[in-house]
């Protein structure tokens, strides 16, 4: 129960913004209907309710889920089986997503039939399928992330030459309809789980990036779907929006294809699981009861926050839009800057994503960062979007091109770890609440002004959400990266050794060597000592204190302490002088691993002993 209660803490102070606001401009600057205030109300308490038993479901159920299929790929000894065990978890997690049924729908109506929905559903199914598989093997090869993301995107940028914008808009909002509230927290949880069985000395940074790459996919598909169907340009006009009336009835209409669409969505991946554990994992009973109320809380929470969003928020957002728009241009784009500074907030992904950031990392990169800068880029993202509706000559491609291109280039220069972060966030703050309550706010507001395109401007919202926390993380690495300041401790002989205040050396039988490196390099510490007459070491992770190996965050202050490795050595008072110059001047552990040595004399009893605190073990 302290799970559940921390659940409804954290999205009690995620949601309040987001109520206080909307209530806030319906009472003072728009006119809106009562029962739409009412019905926005109990849509709010359901998504509270909802969106934490989701959350709770998630954690009992779809994390375990995530990391025993983990296991089976990562352990797999053939090439043939992981690509198609990945590729079925990719194609089954995407195919019944909620989120891409809803865009499948838009599309055929918006290409007046000619694109049916099954077949983008389908088609982008496929995308994601195939990427999941080559994002398996970058993990498991430990190839760079930086590098597979700028051919993939680069691949990207010569296919978007060859279709027009519309479809370029289709493409990138497939991209974010894909990592919807269901698939995000399971790919995350194998990309967890990848990286737990692979280990290594990149487990942080090989612990994100799935998503993003998972994304990358539905892009591709849908431009070579337009490609080779020769289909340039998408026709057909929109309906009249009709807005619901009254209050619990929408509300009790809304849920029984709700439950259906999430039954749909939880039941090929949740069949696969049980197969194979039927065939291979053969999990005890009482984690397998866990897991089995995690998944009837998973879907409880699903159809309630679903019910929620589409009951109580679509119909408010869209009035918003057309009645700020018919007011004010400028209130507009500055209230789709305030609106995207807290709707992401309310995201389930971005939790998800959040929580396992906090637990890789060890808190040293605090998730009120991440959310801040997330909330900052896709505020930036909302209010160009509003931009480009107002005004027509503003094209989509002005940004997302330029966008994905810097982020690419400062891949190369940003920390590693937040590459990955920074990938996987451009697929989690691009879900349902967004693609809901953002999209009816873009679609109403586009419906006031004759120059916009309800259809083109519509679609690009979702695309400029999911491009603008790729960027701005990304920049955030940078800096972090930047601003890393490498402590260099004077030595006494050699370059990073530090002696101890010595005892009488005729007292002296052992050295106690202190070694301290970068996170993941500690086994290949204890190699190098080895190799240099050493028998034993002990290996504690800690963390940086003090002014040492600190990075601080210029305006938002924040300091972050990067995880170390600290392997304890006692070896012999004749070999411990052979054992640190080794250690120093191995170039690896000297460039990448950061490596510092201390070395303290030790007798039976310590004695004399003087050794620098700068790190202290978790």
């Amino acid at each position: 129960m302290s799970l559940l209660f921390d659940k409804t803490k954290e999205v009690t102070k995620t949601l309040v913004p987001v109520v206080a606001l909307v209530l806030l401009i319906s009472f003072t600057i728009v006119d809106v209907e009562t029962d739409v205030i009412i019905r926005f109300i109990v849509g709010s308490i359901l998504l509270l309710i909802g969106l934490t038993i989701f959350l709770w479901g998630v954690d009992l159920a779809m994390n375990p889920i995530g990391e025993h299929m983990s296991r089976e790929v990562a352990t797999s000894k053939s090439p043939i089986k992981i690509a198609i065990l990945s590729f079925i978890l990719g194609f089954l997690i995407t195919v019944a997503e909620p989120d891409l049924l809803i865009l499948g729908q838009q599309v055929e109506g918006a290409s007046g039939g000619s694109l049916g929905s099954s077949t983008i559903v389908y088609m982008v199914s496929i995308g994601v399928g195939i990427m999941i598989s080559l994002g398996v093997f970058r993990l498991l090869k430990d190839k760079p992330l930086n590098k597979f993301m700028a051919i993939t995107y680069g691949i990207i940028f010569v296919l978007a030459i060859f279709v027009s914008e519309e479809f370029l808009a289709i493409a990138f909002d497939a991209s974010g309809a894909t990592t919807g509230a269901l698939t995000t927290p399971f790919v995350l949880a194998l990309s967890l789980g990848l990286s737990n069985v692979k280990g290594g000395k990149k487990s942080e940074e090989n612990s994100f990036g799935l998503v993003g790459i998972m994304s990358a996919g539905p892009i591709l598909a849908v431009m070579l779907l337009s490609i080779i169907s020769g289909q340039k340009n998408i026709q057909g006009d929109v309906g009249e929006y009709i807005f619901q009336e009254g209050i619990i009835e929408p509300i009790l209409e809304a849920i029984p294809n709700l439950f259906i669409e999430s039954l749909v969505a939880l039941l090929p991946i949740s069949i696969l699981f049980f197969i194979l554990n039927f065939a291979k994992f053969r999990i005890k009973k009482g984690e397998l009861g866990t897991i089995l109320k995690g998944l009837f809380f998973t879907l409880l929470g699903l159809v309630i926050f679903l019910t929620a969003v589409n009951s109580g928020f679509m119909d408010m957002g869209r009035i918003l839009g057309m009645e700020i728009a018919r007011m004010n241009m400028g209130l507009l784009i500055g209230l789709g800057f305030a609106f995207g500074l807290i709707v992401v907030l309310v995201e389930p992904a971005v939790h998800v994503l959040g929580e396992q950031i906090e637990e890789v990392t060890g808190g040293h990169i605090p998730v009120r960062l991440i959310r801040t800068t997330l909330s900052i880029g896709v505020g930036t993202a909302i209010a160009l979007s509003m931009v480009r509706i107002v005004v027509p000559e503003v094209k989509l491609w002005y940004f997302l091109l330029p966008g994905f291109l810097i982020a690419i280039i400062l891949s190369f220069k940003s920390n590693p770890v937040f590459v990955g972060i920074a990938y996987d966030a451009g697929g989690v703050a691009s879900g349902p609440m967004t693609a809901t309550f953002v999209l009816a706010f873009a679609q109403g507001a586009a419906t006031s002004i004759p120059t916009a395109n309800v259809l083109v401007d519509g679609f690009g919202v979702i695309a400029m959400v999911a491009m603008a926390p790729v960027l701005s993380i990304m920049i955030l690495g940078t800096i972090f990266q930047r601003k890393k300041v490498v402590d260099h401790h004077p030595a006494s002989e050699d370059m990073g050794i530090i002696t101890a205040t010595p005892a009488k050396r005729e007292d002296l039988y052992h050295d106690c060597l202190l070694v301290v490196v970068n996170r993941g390099y500690g086994e290949n510490v204890v190699d190098v000592a080895r190799q240099a007459g050493a028998t034993g070491a002990t290996i504690i992770h800690g963390r940086g204190t003090g002014d040492h190996q600190t990075v601080k965050l210029p305006i938002i202050n924040i300091e972050l302490q990067p995880e170390k490795e600290i392997i304890c050595l006692i070896t012999g008072t004749d070999i411990s002088s052979n054992v640190a110059n080794n250690l120093i001047k191995d170039s690896e552990l000297a460039q990448e691993g950061e490596v510092a040595v201390f070395i303290s004399p030790t007798v039976a009893m310590i004695k004399d002993l003087t050794l620098d605190n700068s790190f202290l073990a978790d």
